[in-house]
């Protein structure tokens, strides 16, 4: 038997996320029956994804079950296993509960080599957010040299390494992002042409005019709503946009209008595409030779915000959803 500490869903958010949605409670896991392992969680990654599987609306994944705990991907070190695929000491990555320790049954996680990088690394620039930028930037944007490219959300988890394979690529990268910090990195660090913060620029419109004087020819969408509906407008003959998400709207009571004038799609001969990167497993070995590759050569860079502690995480997710984070967010276990 196994003492433990849980994060679980209390109850389902109606608008934005409060602590009461959460509850830390204590709990006691069995020994590992056959088949299993005990995982002791060592960092877990919060995103956005996780908030529409706080609700019972229909998604792209299970909402989270009321009263037990909320999982996500993490990192974690096997403790016990009477499971032959797996010893003690190995790590692995997967789904693990919000918990300082996961009963599995194994399917689904995947070893680490533990040398060279950090583990938190596998949840960020060599994880899910960095595979899901590269597959939208180069399987739907497909950036060309002298085009003009727009990412929102330009320092979260994805839109850090989306707009540095479009500047890679060639284009001219203009981003969005919530402070001047932020803005400012994405400038002198992440190679981006130009950022501008969102909430102290609220004429979207005027400052794309005069950033992307061009207009835009591939978007890579974070946040949705009164952005997306600008850069829609300011989007060229056959402009691309990579839909990963639309975090402005996670949180809104009533469904937001989409952008006006939809028969512009047809004008200009545009490709909106929603895409979910678990959708496109069968490539990550490719994603991991070429991000992996740009890594070790310093070519791309990264920043993580570690939060310190279980008890943490729903705070930090809290702040994740209003754009307080700085980077992949990780809660260190």
């Amino acid at each position: 038997m196994t003492e433990i500490r849980r994060i679980v869903l209390a109850k389902r958010p109606v608008g934005d996320v409060t602590a009461d949605c959460f509850r830390d409670e204590t709990a006691t896991l069995a020994a590992p029956a056959d088949g299993q392992i005990l995982v002791r969680s060592r960092f877990l990654s919060l995103d956005p994804y996780m908030r529409p599987r706080m609700t019972e609306l229909r998604s792209y994944t299970p909402p989270f079950d009321l009263d037990k705990p909320l999982t996500g991907g993490s990192v974690g070190e096997v403790v016990e296993s009477k499971n032959p695929r797996y010893a003690k000491g190995d790590i692995v990555m997967g789904m693990l509960d919000w918990a300082t320790h996961t009963l599995h049954d194994g399917k689904g996680l995947r070893k680490l080599d533990a040398a060279g990088v950090p583990l938190s690394a596998h949840l960020g620039v060599l994880g899910m957010p960095s595979f899901t930028a590269w597959y939208g930037m180069k399987h739907i944007c497909k950036p060309k040299a002298g085009e003009t490219v727009f990412v929102s959300a330009a320092t979260g988890a994805v839109g850090q390494v989306a707009g540095q394979l479009a500047k890679l690529a060639g284009a001219k990268v203009v981003g969005c992002a919530g402070d001047e910090q932020k803005c400012q990195w994405a400038v002198r660090e992440a190679g981006y042409d130009a950022c501008f913060n969102h909430k102290t620029e609220r004429d979207y419109g005027a400052v794309l005019d005069k950033l992307c004087p061009q207009g835009i020819d591939a978007d890579f969408e974070n946040v949705g709503g009164k952005i997306f509906h600008a850069v829609f407008e300011r989007l060229n003959n056959f402009g691309r946009v990579a839909f990963c998400g639309a975090i402005s709207e996670y949180q809104d009571k009533e469904p937001m209008a989409g952008p006006p004038k939809m028969f512009t799609i047809v004008q200009r001969r545009l490709n909106l595409q929603g895409f979910i990167v678990s959708d496109h497993a069968a490539l990550m070995g490719d994603f991991v030779n070429e991000v992996g590759g740009l890594v070790k050569e310093g070519k791309l860079k990264s920043r993580e915000t570690v939060i310190d502690g279980l008890a943490s995480a729903p705070q930090a997710f809290m702040g994740l959803l209003k754009g307080e984070n700085f980077g992949k967010l990780v809660v260190k276990v």
